[in-house]
């Protein structure tokens, strides 16, 4: 069938709007018409082949829409249902098996291959092959193809644009400190990055009853919304030392940090505030091969620093959860969107990489 998508043909270029050909479903797929996608840094770091992706190529992988058509082999959900899109996983490795999906052994396969599992493309413009497959799915189009392992259905009755980023940013933030880093009531947290993850973690850690929770950005709009969120306090980093002050306002350190800015000065920082017994999540995305410098002896004595992918979620378990809040006034996510028509596409990305937009996400 024929679909309109935004493809990158070389890295660090600007988004093309393209009409292209698009494969039908198999008979473990599903057919899904993608009312609103999140953009993500992670689809920019495809785009600046930060991530082995091949191009041209075809992102997105926060897209949320209705099914339209499910292959034979599908039971999970059917035509009209309404779905958001999360990451793909094999579903038979030992990470998998263990239900620690996030850390699936195919992860890199499954996902940034742009080829399904057998190695067959799924879109092309004329006789040229489209990479696509992004996260399972490739959200940056009005259909997209995904599986019953990547899919989660919704209810109805929520606004199913607002719900693409729950596929990845929001969930990331909310998980990192819900599943991974399990604060608690009456606990402290300091969160580096104050963007959709860092909100999604303040929000979180409101819901899980932490006492002190501290912002640290260098957007001053960014540090005022993030109170509005829940921040009981923030840093601007841009003026001063954001280590000093976390551990002025904590008296010591906080129980619990999060880096999710994905700068290895920013990760010394956040690692650098722990007390003893303290952990440091690192969220933040970087280039393959980064490398930072961290105080052993500061880590021997008690510090933990724990790797966070996906916020430790199952997304068929974690969405629901996180919707629910929603409904329920504690979990306003939607406060971080801005809407763009899918022709802004690179006007969107401009904003949120100026910092103006903090998940932009596109109507389809």
């Amino acid at each position: 069938m024929e679909i309109n998508a935004a493809v990158i043909f070389e890295p660090s270029e600007k988004f093309y709007l393209e009409q292209l050909e698009l494969s039908d479903p198999r008979d473990n797929e599903i057919l899904v018409r993608i009312v609103g996608s999140g953009i993500c840094h992670t689809d920019l770091a495809g785009r600046d082949q930060h991530l082995p992706i091949p191009l041209p190529s075809v992102f997105g992988h926060e897209g949320a829409g209705v099914v339209e058509k499910v292959g034979s082999r599908v039971s999970k959900v059917e035509p009209g249902d309404h779905v958001t899109l999360s990451w793909m996983c094999c579903g038979a490795c030992p990470s998998c098996k263990s239900g620690n999906d996030p850390y699936c052994e195919n992860f890199l396969q499954l996902n940034f291959s742009g080829a399904r599992p057998d190695g067959t493309t799924t879109m092309k413009k004329g006789d040229q092959v489209i990479h696509g497959n992004f996260f399972g799915q490739s959200a940056f189009a009005n259909f997209a193809l995904a599986e019953e392992r990547n899919v989660v259905k919704v209810p109805k009755d929520v606004p199913l644009e607002i719900l693409g980023p729950m596929g990845c940013g929001i969930m990331t933030g909310a998980g990192a400190v819900i599943n991974s880093l399990k604060a608690s009531a009456g606990t402290s947290i300091a969160i580096f990055g104050a963007g959709t993850v860092g909100m999604s973690a303040i929000m979180a850690s409101v819901v899980c009853g932490c006492t002190t929770i501290i912002a640290v950005d260098i957007h001053p709009e960014r540090l005022k919304m993030a109170e509005e969120l829940g921040a009981t306090h923030t840093v601007n980093a841009g003026e001063a030392d954001p280590v000093e002050a976390v551990k002025e306002i904590t008296g010591g350190g906080p129980n619990f940090s999060l880096e999710c800015v994905g700068n290895p000065t920013v990760f010394r920082q956040a690692v650098d505030v722990l007390p003893l017994l303290g952990v440091c999540g690192l969220v933040g995305v970087v280039a393959p091969g980064t490398e930072v410098s961290l105080n052993m002896d500061l880590i021997m004595n008690g510090r933990a620093v724990r790797g966070v992918i996906e916020g430790d979620a199952i997304p068929d378990l974690f969405i629901p959860k996180l919707i629910e809040l929603y409904a329920q006034g504690r979990f306003p996510f939607d406060r971080l969107i801005k809407f763009y028509p899918f022709n802004e596409i690179n006007k969107a990305v401009e904003d949120m990489e100026q910092g103006r937009t903090i998940k932009p996400v596109l109507k389809l």
